[in-house]
């Protein structure tokens, strides 16, 4: 009775979405896990995955596998075979996952009529594709997983296929043909039809291809939703870290820098918690704002750990570098980083590609790079992508010493930048188009545009392009301008390598206070760096 009631509330846990629950009541199952059927097998271990123990879901996969062959469903047992597969190459285990593989495809071969699995089986091997840049071979692929799917009615099967689909045909080039069928399996998923893993694989695919492609509404719309899912299961582990991270890098965008620091830390708790897929995420977005708020190690530190999961922390890093006054070894960085990557990748680091190459002083890399961006926006017609393609084109044309040209552009992206609330891309777009007007002879609004951008960096605590426009208006070396007792306080604190918080905790100011004051010794001195500010300390006899 006892073991019945158990199964029944582990059962029934499930059915609710409350994962901790499950797994606790399928953990009290009279005999162990050992004596469940297939099908609550596969239930165990998916409420393990999403509570986040990874360590578990093998081996209860293996189970499930083992007791579907037990009671004659070789289909079923050749399915739970895929999902194994798929875990183990996700954790780090290729070698294990090809094995599981092979054994799923025997097992399909065997069959005189197989069903879903026939189709599951095959997205491995997409993905295999996929990621080895073959979008043609990927698209195939994921096509007869998608009529199999359709023919045996599996959802779960049929979100994989339609969002590999769209991810290859944006790698292949043609970002609005995937972004519709984002929007299609992004329908069955919001609706409930599709199982909770595979939910939540699309959530965070989708919004990741979403920013990949500058897609900011749908980026924005589809993390709302993601939110409202994970909120609804608060056991869930798996996906949430990604959630966080998502709603991180939307947080920068909108200028809320440190609201972005916050939800980037809590990527990164649950990431420590099992959410191994909000590992890049969680260190990338916070070392992007440290990198833009002036603290280098500690954005170096960031970009590391970032690197750490496998993917390269670009632009970022490059952009540190350039900050850092090393444009030539931020140019090798940003082009070895854009070399022979996919489309879609590529996109996403040509902005960075252009203002690196500018400032390395070679202008042609740089028009090449504008003209390729451009060539991308007229096949991918997003709003940002508009405002980014205008940017880059304006920062060319400045620097050719088209000032007019320049301005338009400019003022085109800055009225964009505006409609998406983005203060900083803003800022950044008044600063150039300051420099065009005092090449037309317009200086007085070229002063009116500084001081507007002056007044959004020093809100942001934007350091770095606060120190960067104090040179552009002529603020002269170190000393030209004083500083208060507090900012020479705040100067000796930071000199002692403490950090923001700490600041604020030893002089009891706030830390976007700190970041002001922090912000406006930078811009004073004219430097860009803590690294400078310390520097400087010493120079001038402050420690």
């Amino acid at each position: 009775m006892v073991a019945a009631t158990s199964l029944e509330q582990a059962r029934t846990a499930y059915a609710e979405r409350r994962w901790s629950d499950a797994v606790d009541w399928f953990d009290r199952a009279e005999g162990g896990p050992a004596t469940l059927s297939g099908d609550d097998l596969d239930r165990f271990a998916m409420a393990a995955d999403l509570v986040g123990l990874g360590e578990r879901v093998i081996e209860l996969g293996t189970l499930a596998h083992e007791a579907h062959l037990a009671a004659g469903h070789p289909d079923r047992a050749a399915y739970t075979a895929t999902w194994i597969s798929l875990e183990s190459m996700n954790s780090g285990n290729p070698s294990q996952g090809m094995g599981w593989l092979a054994r799923a495809q025997r097992l399909i071969e065997r069959l005189d009529e197989p069903g879903a699995a026939a189709g599951f089986v095959l997205v491995p091997e997409a993905l295999a594709a996929l990621y080895a840049g073959e979008a043609g071979r990927a698209i195939e692929l994921f096509g007869r997983a998608g009529e199999i799917a359709e023919r045996t009615d599996d959802p779960d099967v049929a979100a994989f296929a339609l969002l590999g689909s769209g991810q290859a045909a944006i790698m292949a080039g043609d970002p609005s043909r995937g972004i519709r069928m984002f929007d299609e399996v992004m329908v069955s998923v919001t609706a409930g039809e599709v199982g909770p893993v595979p939910s939540g694989i699309v959530y965070c695919a989708v919004i990741g291809y979403c920013h990949l492609t500058f897609e900011l509404a749908r980026a924005i719309e589809w993390t709302r939703a993601l939110d409202r899912w994970c909120d609804d299961q608060p056991s869930l582990v798996a996906f949430s870290g990604q959630c966080h991270a998502h709603r991180a890098e939307l947080f920068r965008l909108h200028g809320a820098w440190a609201d972005a620091l916050s939800a980037a830390r809590l990527a990164e708790e649950r990431l420590v918690a099992g959410d191994l897929g909000a590992a890049f995420g969680a260190h990338y977005q916070q070392a992007e704002v440290l990198r833009l708020r002036g603290e280098f190690d500690a954005a170096e530190a960031r970009y590391v750990k970032a690197a750490e999961s496998g993917w390269e922390p670009q632009p970022g890093l490059a952009l540190l570098r350039l900050d850092e006054g090393r444009a030539p070894l931020a140019q090798s960085l940003i082009r070895r980083s854009a070399e022979g990557a996919d489309p879609a990748t590529r996109c996403h680091l040509l902005p960075a590609v252009v203002s690196i190459e500018v400032a390395a002083g070679d202008v042609d890399a740089a028009r090449v790079a504008a003209d390729e961006l451009a060539e991308m926006q007229r096949s991918n017609p997003s709003a940002m992508l508009g405002a980014i393609a205008a940017y880059a084109e304006g920062e060319v044309r400045l620097a050719h010493g088209d000032a007019a040209g320049a301005f338009t552009r400019l003022r085109i992206a800055r009225e964009a930048w505006v409609e998406a609330g983005a203060p900083y891309e803003v800022a950044r777009c008044r600063v150039l188009m300051a420099r065009a007007r005092r090449a037309l002879d317009e200086d007085e609004a070229a002063e009116l545009e500084e001081g507007l951008a002056e007044a959004a960096f020093a809100e942001l605590g934007a350091v770095v392009a606060l120190a960067a426009l104090a040179r552009q208006r002529g603020a002269g070396a170190h000393g030209d301008v004083p500083l208060t007792d507090r900012e020479v306080e705040v100067l000796r604190a930071v000199a002692r390598g403490i950090t923001n918080r700490e600041v604020a905790s030893e002089l009891r100011l706030s830390e976007k206070t700190v970041a002001r004051h922090l912000s406006n010794i930078f811009g004073k001195l004219g430097i860009a760096s803590r690294a400078a500010a310390t520097a400087y300390a010493y120079e001038h006899g402050l420690v």
